[in-house]
């Protein structure tokens, strides 16, 4: 389980989390909805602490920190428990496939290379990336690279992987094969919390959507009740703009 209680965060006078609780359960798939500026990404971040949250406490599996009191060690052992799957992918330009996924096996979990390597192998099979240990992310395309951010996730074997708007530096054609990766995630039970504009995969895989704006979450549901049923002015007005730059989008690309 991974539960946020009472985050807030602030950038000087702006605040971006005023007051953010949520809970994902074991083997769950959470989406997180919300127009630019709601607060999405920053609470990811600050749940990998790589942004510092304010106030508020964090659990994750057995483990409960403060965010005004955590340490240096309770960070790298939260890091541990928790795979983070970028919005610009975040590879090592000098590192191969091979080399990116093994390298949080080596540097995080100190196992041993013959091992890691192993384990860095079979994440690319699972994400059909076999044939490309040898090649630099220069050498892969968009949603290459971002299966490879996948693959370097799931080796870790973390408790719950975030997923931060991983579609959106795609091109559309791209996106497909990157979002059927996600879904071959949520089969294998592994607890996702994911960022995303991609309705489709919220109503096919979710099992619970959040609509987040002005850094508050303002519903939440399962998908039936917030695409079909929402209660909130607010998420009506988003989803409606949402839907309708869709179909513009396809009737331009028609």
């Amino acid at each position: 389980m991974i539960e946020i209680k009472n985050i807030k965060k602030s950038f000087g006078k702006l605040s971006v989390l005023t007051d953010v609780s949520l809970t994902v359960q074991p083997h769950e798939v959470v989406v997180v909805l919300g127009p630019s500026g709601s607060g999405k990404t920053t609470m990811l971040r600050c749940i990998n602490f790589l942004e510092r949250a304010d106030s508020g406490k964090l659990t994750v599996g057995d483990m409960t920190i403060d965010f005004t009191k955590v340490s240096k060690r309770e960070i790298h052992e939260i890091r541990k428990k928790v795979g983070f799957v970028f919005q610009n992918y975040n590879l090592f330009a000098n590192k191969t496939a091979l080399q990116n996924v093994m390298h949080g096996l080596v540097v995080v979990k100190k196992m041993p290379k013959a091992e890691a390597r192993k384990k860095a192998e079979e994440a690319l099979a699972w994400v059909k990336l076999e044939d490309k240990h040898d090649y630099y992310p220069s050498q892969l395309s968009g949603g290459q690279q971002q299966r490879v951010g996948i693959a370097r996730a799931i080796a870790l074997e973390p408790e719950v992987i975030l997923f931060d708007e991983p579609t959106s530096a795609l091109d559309p054609e791209l996106i497909d094969e990157t979002l059927e990766v996600m879904k071959n995630v949520a089969k294998r039970g592994i607890t996702m919390l994911v960022v995303t504009h991609e309705l489709s995969f919220a109503q096919d895989i979710a099992d619970k959507v959040i609509f987040m704006d002005g850094g508050v979450v303002v519903e939440e549901g399962t998908p039936d009740e917030i695409f079909n049923h929402p209660k909130e002015e607010r998420t009506k007005q988003f989803l409606a703009r949402i839907i309708a730059t869709k179909t513009l989008s396809k009737k331009i690309e028609g």
